[in-house]
């Protein structure tokens, strides 16, 4: 049965990650695999989680299995995370809420849910976009279309030609969205442009299925919400699949939620019941133990209060860390202007070189980036910035 199966390539950010361990070079820089460091270049557990634990581990007294939908107050934190506490579609109960193991979890279960009520469905996906989105999305049989989203030359958003392209959505079509911090480019709409994109999709009948996974690290927790917020405001319906591995470091546990928002009560109980059917077909029931530490946090005044410390001071330092980058390259002389990079948001920017430069700094100066020039921001520290800035120099 497996004789015949060929070996695949290794993902080629994880194949960066691995080379960059082998790498004897003791100036070595890794700006590939997207977590979050500190200065140190580690990817740290937040205080608020450490404390969280602890006491999740003298009050647990079962391992049995949670509720299909996940633990009530994480769906109530996340909602209002997500929504804002008073936010007229949690008062009007037009939306739900289902625990999921992780962002791609998130973004596989509601992909899942459509397709299996409207099989082949189609979904514009920007480009570029998360390496994964691409795969993820197709294989559980929705029709990708892309939209043109980024303009390599200026380094900006291309948002005249993503609104002609989005044009051709209409109803049943989903729309694909990046809440903020855009994966890989950075670049995110502005106010004015997610009411574009909101006034479109009412008159052209497409359902936004936004996907957050960093909010909180690009200017600020309720910032980071404002396009979501909008369209649940403005819009009859909406996906949002959302994360928890940046904005409270939870990567390896998994915790994310598929929040639908429908056009009234009775509509929404129905949309979640088939989303937890759907969950139900795939993994059963979702694992508990980041979601009880979400909710245990945020349940918490001053766990949330050092939660939100921690978060801050992330965000701070890759603002900073942008900011340091394009001074540093102008101090030494590079004639190329990278301002831009100060003017994205999140952990990701692509520098703007060809492959070709981007594969002398892996091979010649062990300075660690996809193909694309895509760079991890929080990569970057004291210690290896000038030696990172010089060599770029030298590429170009």
């Amino acid at each position: 049965m497996f004789d015949s199966i060929e070996a695949r390539p290794p993902d080629p950010i994880l194949g960066l990650s691995a080379a960059y361990k082998k790498d004897t070079n003791p100036n070595k820089v890794d700006l590939g695999v997207g977590v979050y460091k500190d200065e140190s270049g580690n990817c740290p557990v937040m205080a608020a989680v450490k404390t969280a634990e602890r006491r999740k581990c003298d009050e647990e007294d079962s391992k049995s299995y949670i509720a299909q939908a996940g633990p009530e107050l994480y769906i109530k934190y996340t909602s209002e995370l997500l929504l804002g506490n008073a936010h007229p579609v949690l008062r009007d109960g037009r939306s739900s809420c289902t625990l999921a193991p992780g962002g791609s979890g998130s973004l596989r279960l509601a992909a899942e849910f459509v397709n299996n009520n409207a099989p082949g469905t189609k979904i514009y996906v920007s480009d570029p976009s998360w390496a994964n989105h691409v795969p993820l999305l197709s294989s559980s049989g929705l029709k990708l279309e892309l939209y043109p989203y980024y303009n390599y030359e200026t380094h900006s958003l291309n948002f005249d030609a993503m609104m002609d392209a989005l044009k051709s959505a209409t109803k049943g079509d989903l729309v694909l969205l990046h809440g903020c911090c855009h994966n890989p480019c950075g670049a995110d709409l502005n106010a004015d442009q997610w009411q574009a994109v909101t006034d479109l999709s009412l008159k052209n009948g497409f359902t936004p299925f936004i996907d957050v996974a960093y909010q909180g690290l690009g200017d600020g927790l309720d910032e980071d919400a404002y396009g979501m917020r909008l369209m649940a405001e403005k819009l009859p319906e909406l996906i949002i699949a959302s994360s928890y591995s940046k904005n409270f470091g939870l990567y390896r546990d998994r915790v994310g939620a598929v929040t639908m928002v429908t056009a009234n009560s009775e509509s929404c109980r129905a949309v979640a019941s088939q989303v937890v059917a759907t969950a139900r077909e795939i993994y059963s029931v979702p694992p508990a133990h980041g979601a009880f530490l979400v909710a245990m946090i945020l349940d918490d005044a001053e766990l949330t209060r050092v939660w939100n410390d921690e978060l801050t001071e992330m965000r701070d330092r890759i603002n900073g860390l942008r900011r340091m980058l394009v001074e540093k390259l102008k101090e030494i002389g590079v004639e190329k202007d990278f301002s831009f990079i100060q003017n994205e948001k999140g952990l990701f920017s692509f520098l703007g070189l060809s492959k070709e430069q981007v594969a002398t700094l892996v091979n010649d100066y062990s300075i660690y980036l996809v193909g694309s020039s895509r760079i991890n921001v929080a990569g970057i520290n004291n210690a290896n910035i000038d030696y990172l800035a010089q060599s770029i120099a030298k590429v170009l």
